[in-house]
């Protein structure tokens, strides 16, 4: 069967793009002869490799098929039953897994609203306080997102204050790395000095965002703070048995910095889109548009009349992100040209002249 496909771009997520051609020739390599099954593979043997050169010498690698059950995943091996998670209110976990991590792992949430994203000591401590209180779930992970879930990325400095102040709580620290090969490409740094050596405890190693198809990752720098992921991703539907084909695509984004330049070039494109809606802005041509968070990673958010949104909508694809404010969302991927950032802003100084 044949499905008619009219190829096109849009703005509205880094998940509506194809696959890296690394990617797609990593697992057409994987796709040769037998592999032992659920993890005993050649791949994930040498990914666990990769990730320790990446993260450090204690780290230990579990692939698995998406973000939501990395999460998942890590967050319940971090804490008893009766454990709670301080978050931002814009986290993934909070916003946009249907639940899943309440509802799965039965923990709760404590959210804290951010500044332009980003959790701090004086944030978390809001709400870390109850402890020994039998009538409240104790606060025992704190979890933030890099990069953010608005485009800001945490520096290493930042990672390690929140750290230091969780763990001087004895809370843990998770970090939501769904776009983690963005924040390294911000940073110029190697991941290790923005997690590892920044006090975090598990992260989630987000991969299908940059170019893999349905392949994720939790990561343990820490193997002290969890228990039981062996059988947690088991029990929450996140053990591929054909593993190698998970492993090989996340192992083709560490190799020959794969994923860190895909990663680059579509933190540019997002810099170049904002950059030529000020110049427009600044020069008169476009009106009635301002921008609500810095540009740091791969997406721009900005303040625009929602009529227009609509009718930009109706042409290039892209999402609401705070409706009440009027604030959309423009994500950028790995395939994203320069042309499409020029045809798409001169749709915006259309419509806003």
């Amino acid at each position: 069967m044949t499905i008619p496909s009219s190829p096109w771009r849009g703005f509205a997520s880094d998940n509506y793009s194809g696959i890296l051609p690394e990617v797609l020739a990593a697992i057409q390599r994987a796709n040769s002869g037998h592999q032992v099954a659920y993890g005993g593979d050649d791949y994930t043997a040498a990914l666990g490799t990769k990730i320790q050169e990446a993260f450090g010498p204690r780290a230990e690698v579990f692939p698995l098929f998406n973000g939501t059950g990395a999460n998942v995943v890590a967050l319940t091996s971090m804490m008893p039953r009766w454990g709670a998670v301080i978050c931002s209110t814009s986290a993934h976990i909070h916003t946009d897994e249907g639940g899943a991590p309440e509802r799965v792992s039965g923990l709760k949430l404590y959210p804290v609203a951010p500044q332009e994203g980003k959790l701090t000591p004086e944030l978390i401590a809001t709400q870390a306080f109850g402890f020994g209180d039998e009538h409240r779930a104790q606060p025992l992970v704190v979890s933030i997102t890099q990069s953010t879930e608005v485009g800001t990325v945490y520096t290493p400095e930042e990672v390690a204050a929140v750290s230091s102040y969780a763990h001087e709580q004895g809370m843990l620290v998770h970090m939501d790395g769904a776009r983690l090969f963005n924040a390294a490409a911000s940073l110029g740094l190697p991941f290790a000095d923005f997690t590892t050596r920044a006090g975090v405890d598990v992260l989630s190693l987000g991969a299908t965002k940059n170019g893999a198809m349905g392949a994720e990752a939790l990561v343990v720098l820490n193997p002290e703070a969890v228990e039981g992921i062996k059988y947690l991703r088991k029990m929450s539907m996140q053990l591929p048995s054909k593993m190698r084909f998970v492993s090989s695509q996340i192992l083709a984004l560490l190799e020959d910095s794969v994923g860190l330049r895909s990663a680059t070039h579509a933190n540019a494109m997002a810099r170049l889109l904002r950059s030529t809606l000020e110049e427009r802005i600044s020069a008169g041509r476009i009106s009635g548009l301002e921008f609500s968070y810095p540009t740091e990673s791969n997406g721009v958010f900005a303040m625009i009349d929602l009529a227009v949104a609509e009718r930009l909508r109706q042409k290039v694809r892209f999402y609401d992100w705070d409706h009440a404010r009027g604030e959309v969302r423009w994500m950028c991927s790995f395939d994203t040209t320069e042309e499409d950032i020029v045809s798409f802003a001169d749709l915006i100084e259309k419509e806003l002249q």
